[in-house]
């Protein structure tokens, strides 16, 4: 008995040591971009008006709102032309949407923090020494000016995005614009956005207010977005957070279990380390495809692979923060899980939860704009090309385990993080409708 005790203590010992290597060090305010508070409630302002909108019918906060985890709680969105938010969002008559946003819109927390250097799922917007200003944008898109961070500059990118926000030809100038490729110069998407924030009185004067007496360009407007985002969803004040302060009360034995489950034998770490869960790298875990997909008339997505070129970058997607994913349901670069254990499990064997995906997981409005959602699943060859490129190797788990993994995640959330900040204005400077 002596004999198994001791060897059971030195496997502890190591899974101790083990644990200690990777656990990261605490984070902090210091971790993230600096904040102009005038500019933030600029963004705050901006960022729940339909001001910004080709139809002026839509709003940032429109799929990202707070009281949604900065999220729409859908699998897949409905963009420019649906009215109401979430799951009540619907489809009208007037400026139909055309389809389902390709892809989860996915939360906003900690995008602030310095550490975050490419962003869309994608990473088709990412620091680039080589791009002009030093941030590679997608083609026809490259910034005019400088802006201090890849999260201003991604912020203008829905702006110009016929389902998401600019609207669909014919229906109004910005929409026109960028069915013509026309995004900066005069008469541009963004010029024409621009325009509309600096001829109504209020923002104008509180721009100038913040940045003098010039004229104001698009790339203000990310930077105010990027100050609001940055400093609302900042998420750091977790009981993980205080755990790592010191405070090893913080956890309750179930997350610890989980902490220490993270951090050994299910290998979660492997890819969501650092401070924040993620290693900001793009990765295959072989996840179902739905929804129109972004290579033209296949529903296929081909995720970074479309940005690279390279085969081998084919499936793989950026590796989310993890840190209030407990809000942010569902998961996956489509939304294929509803619920975290959902996609949890599917960590643990890709290939078979593939190959037995259930797609009542799937949170979709009930609606008929493309009949193609389920395209590639019911499409053998790419759902094998799907389950080949998947890059994580099988991990054996018990239920209760898993229980407690996914205690762990919900031990990542800071409460207050989009709820007792700014919060959302009572009314917004164009006058129009505001999402609540």
């Amino acid at each position: 008995m002596r004999r198994v005790w001791v060897t059971v203590g030195i496997l502890s010992l190591q899974a101790t040591l083990s644990l200690a290597d990777d656990v990261p060090e605490p984070v902090t305010h210091a971790d993230f971009a600096p904040v102009d508070m005038d500019l933030a409630l600029l963004g705050r302002d901006l960022f729940f008006d339909p001001l910004l909108s080709g139809n002026l019918n839509i709003s940032c906060a429109t799929c990202h709102h707070p009281s949604m985890g900065t999220t729409d709680s859908m699998s897949l969105s409905l963009g420019e032309g649906a009215e109401a938010l979430g799951p009540d969002r619907h489809v009208t008559a007037r400026n139909r949407p055309v389809a389902r946003i390709a892809r989860n819109a996915p939360g906003l927390f900690n995008l602030g923090a310095f550490d975050v250097r490419s962003l869309m799922l994608d990473g088709r917007v990412e620091a680039d020494p080589d791009a002009p200003f030093g941030i590679r944008m997608p083609p026809g898109r490259d910034l005019q000016r400088p802006v201090p961070s890849v999260l201003a500059a991604q912020a203008l990118l829905p702006l110009s995005d016929p389902d998401q926000m600019a609207g669909h030809p014919g229906e109004n100038a910005v929409a026109d614009a960028v069915a013509a490729g026309n995004y900066s110069g005069p008469g541009g998407a963004w010029f024409i956005v621009t325009s509309r924030v600096a001829n109504n009185p209020t923002y104008a004067e509180r721009f100038t207010a913040v940045l003098g007496n010039r004229p104001l360009d698009i790339t203000d407007i990310g930077r105010a977005l990027a100050d609001y985002i940055g400093h609302e969803f900042m998420a750091i004040d977790s009981p993980f957070d205080r755990y790592l302060a010191g405070d090893k009360t913080a956890l309750n034995s179930a997350q610890t279990r989980g902490m220490e489950l993270f951090y050994g034998p299910a290998g979660c770490a492997a890819c969501h380390s650092g401070a924040l869960q993620t290693d900001h790298g793009f990765h295959s875990i072989g996840m179902p495809q739905m929804g129109p997909g972004l290579v033209a008339e296949t529903h296929v997505d081909l995720g970074r692979g479309a940005v690279t070129g390279l085969e081998e970058d084919n499936y793989r997607f950026r590796t989310p923060s993890l840190r209030n994913v407990i809000q942010t349901a569902p998961y996956g670069h489509d939304g294929a899980y509803a619920t975290l254990d959902g996609v949890v499990r599917h960590h643990l064997d890709p290939f078979g939860a593939l190959g037995s995906y259930d797609r009542s997981q799937a949170r979709l409005h009930d609606v008929t704009l493309d009949d193609g959602d389920w395209t590639v699943m019911d499409n053998f060859d790419e759902v094998m090309r799907i389950a080949m490129s998947a890059e994580i190797a099988p991990v054996s788990l018990t239920d209760p385990q898993i229980a407690d993994l996914v205690a762990f995640l919900d031990a990542l959330t800071d409460p207050g993080a989009g709820k007792d900040r700014l919060g959302p204005p009572d009314r917004l400077p164009s006058g129009l409708p505001l999402d609540r």
